[in-house]
């Protein structure tokens, strides 16, 4: 087997435990409107709204989207949106606390100034949105205008989140976005003036026809341009699930070799410009929220990624959406039909899901400190959720070989990452899934203990490829 073979494997991301590909039919909508009912008196909660369309599709994208060329479309979803969040509510029997609201797409720039004030006033309406509630939006740049930014801020956005992905003309055309310096410049000056105090940057590395010369020039116009955070992902080539991704030649996707390169690049140069590593594959500025979180062992993830939200609840509104409650994890139907036919049955639209067992919850705890802090304290984990020391045997022998190769540290059930092997956090945190073995979830899986045995037999130059591990899927 060639090592490209090993080194393209999958784990998941672990946006949730268990993942999404083990959720079911058994959790349905009366089950989630019970797990509704359930939450406490004034339990704070966070809101999630989907918007799955966009003007254009790019290329390289992995989300619930689609292509419309008629408004009229997204104004009916705007008009089920509505309905949903009042079935929700009304499910809840009273009003909770909000404290962050992030909308994502797709593309929310879609949405007209009309229905971004009904859209919001709903959910003022419905929900008390704390004072000093975050509120953030994924903003695509390209065609964003004056009116469109004044009503966003009039909605009370605090911050942005701005898609670049890579500034370079020639990898543009590669992905189907066409997005010039000045649209992206010129966006986040709009915002700025318009009050937005906080903004991110998103980029992704592994793009057809990215060099190290045109990485550079992205991350050095990303630095330009000031953001408080960035995100940093690797693009995933799966086809076989994305269709349209086949548009894309893997022949002109840069090579494992030169993935590893492109993401010492992204550390070295947003170090340089004054950025600190927060989790896997996020850079924030020392005195932003985010880093200061992260550095109290306070880092949260979700479906949204690395977050600052520690909320216990996160309402998923929209078709596709997930929501996580003490209880478990819903989701909602992912296709726009179907997601329609359900209220207009009076019925919460979820699609599937997955109740927590008590087991569950020990595991994502443990899960998500390796992924948020890169170590965990399993005896303290073991004090806090009652268990014994034997549930981690499995997962601390699976290990073994990776601490012989200095990847990862275990002292007196003390697991830690060493921070130049920060990216392969998500293997680390494969070894403590009891769903892997299984065989059910879609992600292309390996025999972890067959992967360190062939890691083991390669020159100590050629270990560091096993960074690749949690960037190529």
């Amino acid at each position: 087997m060639q090592k490209s073979e090993i080194f393209s494997a999958n784990v998941p991301r672990y946006t949730s435990y268990p993942t999404a590909p083990h959720f079911h039919t058994g959790v349905d909508q009366s089950t989630y409107r019970q797990w509704l009912r359930q939450l406490a008196p004034g339990e704070p909660m966070s809101l999630y709204l989907h918007v799955p369309f966009c003007d254009e599709l790019c290329w390289f994208c992995g989300c619930h989207t689609s292509v419309v060329n008629n408004y009229a479309a997204v104004r009916e979803y705007c008009d089920l949106l509505l309905e949903e969040i009042g079935l929700v509510a009304g499910a809840l029997g009273r009003r909770h606390p909000v404290r962050h609201i992030h909308w994502g797409g797709g593309s929310p720039t879609m949405l007209q100034p009309a229905d971004i004030a009904r859209l919001n006033d709903e959910i003022r309406s419905r929900f008390d949105v704390a004072a000093d509630a975050e509120f953030a939006v994924e903003i695509d740049p390209r065609g964003l205008t004056q009116a469109w930014v004044d009503s966003i801020a009039r909605a009370g956005l605090t911050r942005a989140s701005i898609g670049v992905q890579d500034c370079d003309p020639e990898v543009q055309k590669a992905i189907n976005r066409i997005q010039s310096r000045e649209e992206t410049a010129g966006a986040i000056a709009m915002l700025r003036k318009a009050g937005v105090g906080s903004i991110n940057i998103d980029l992704l590395y592994g793009l057809p026809k990215q060099t190290r010369e045109s990485w550079e020039t992205t991350l050095r116009f990303a630095v330009e341009l000031d953001p408080d955070r960035l995100a940093v992902f690797g693009y995933a080539h799966v086809p076989a699930f994305k269709k349209h991704q086949v548009l894309i030649p893997a022949a002109l996707l840069p090579d494992l070799d030169a993935r590893l390169e492109l993401t010492e690049m992204a550390v070295r140069i947003l170090g340089a410009g004054g950025y600190t590593p927060v989790g896997l594959d996020h850079f924030a500025k020392p005195n932003d929220r985010m880093a200061r979180i992260a550095k109290e062992g306070r880092l949260v993830r979700n479906f949204q990624g690395y977050t600052i939200d520690n909320a216990s609840a996160l309402i998923g509104l929209g078709a596709s959406a997930i929501g996580s409650l003490p209880q478990g994890y819903v989701q909602n139907a992912p296709a726009v039909p179907v997601y329609r036919a359900a209220l207009a049955r009076g019925l919460l639209p979820i699609a599937r899901g997955v109740v927590l067992t008590p087991e569950d919850r020990i595991r994502r705890h443990v899960i998500e400190r390796l992924m948020c802090d890169l170590r965990v304290d399993l005896k303290a984990v073991c004090a806090q959720f009652g268990a014994s020391p034997a549930l981690f045997q499995p997962a601390l022998a699976a290990l073994s070989d990776l601490v012989q190769m200095d990847v990862v540290a275990v002292k007196e059930l003390l697991v830690s990452i060493a921070p130049e092997w920060r990216p392969a956090a998500r293997l680390v945190c494969a070894a403590f899934d009891a769903y892997l073995p299984q065989g059910g979830a879609k992600h292309s899986l390996f025999s972890l203990t067959f992967l360190t045995n062939y890691v083991k037999r390669l020159p100590l130059a050629q270990k560091r490829t096993l960074q690749l591990l949690t960037q190529c899927g």
